[in-house]
C-alpha cells in the first residue's frame, strides 16, 4: 500500500493481514522509510533509531515465527542534486535497515546503493526520466515534477536492478526470477 510508513501500516492493520496471510515458505518483502520521516504526519513518523528499528525488528521476527522468509529493501533514492552531485535524502533510515539485516541475519537488498549508482551514472537532466517529470496533458494540466516517485522506465529500472540482487542470494527464490 504506497504512501504508509512502517508506524501506519501497523496502526491500519496492514501488517495482521499480511501477518495472517502467510505460510512457511512464502518470502517477505520489507521496504520502508520514504513515508516514515514524515515528522510533521504523527500518523506515520517513526524515528530511525527507536521505532522504526523496532518496527523492521517486528516485521523480520514476526515473519519467522510464520516459517517465512523475509528480505529487508533500503529505499530507492529521491532524485536531488546539489552542484551536481546526488545528495542523500534519507538519514538514518537505510542505516537501520542495514543494521537490521546484519543483527539478525536478514537478506538484504540495498536499493538506496543501487538506485544512487544509476541516479549519478544518469546525471542530473537525464535521471529525470525515471522519475515523473511530466509536461502538462489534458488529463493531467499541471506539470509534475516528482523526485521521487518512479515512471515507468524508473520502475522498470527499479525492478531489473532488485531482481538482479535477488538472484544472487542463496535462496529457492533466485530460480523463480525469469530473465528478459
Amino acid at each position: 500500500m504506497n504512501g504508509r510508513s512502517s508506524k501506519s501500516f501497523i496502526t491500519e492493520k496492514r501488517w495482521q493481514w499480511v501477518l495472517d496471510s502467510l505460510k512457511a515458505g512464502d518470502y517477505v518483502f520489507i521496504q520502508f522509510g520514504h513515508n516514515d520521516q514524515k515528522i510533521q504526519d504523527s500518523t506515520r513518523y517513526a524515528e530511525p533509531l527507536t521505532s522504526y528499528r523496532k518496527n523492521l525488528e517486528r516485521f523480520v521476527k514476526e515473519s519467522r515465527a510464520k516459517g517465512a522468509t523475509p528480505i529487508l529493501f533500503t529505499s530507492i533514492v529521491r532524485r536531488k542534486f546539489e552542484n551536481g552531485l546526488l545528495v542523500d535524502t534519507h538519514g538514518n533510515y537505510p542505516v537501520v535497515t542495514r543494521l537490521v539485516a546484519a543483527e539478525l541475519n536478514v537478506p538484504l537488498i540495498d536499493l538506496q546503493m543501487l538506485t544512487a549508482g544509476a541516479v549519478t551514472a544518469m546525471g542530473e537532466e537525464e535521471s529525470k526520466k525515471i522519475y515523473l517529470w511530466i509536461p502538462p496533458t489534458e488529463k493531467f494540466p499541471k506539470e509534475r515534477k516528482d523526485d521521487t516517485h518512479l515512471s515507468v522506465e524508473g520502475a522498470n529500472l527499479v525492478a531489473k536492478l532488485a531482481a538482479q540482487q535477488l538472484m544472487l542470494l542463496d535462496n529457492s527464490l533466485a530460480g523463480c526470477i525469469k530473465s528478459k
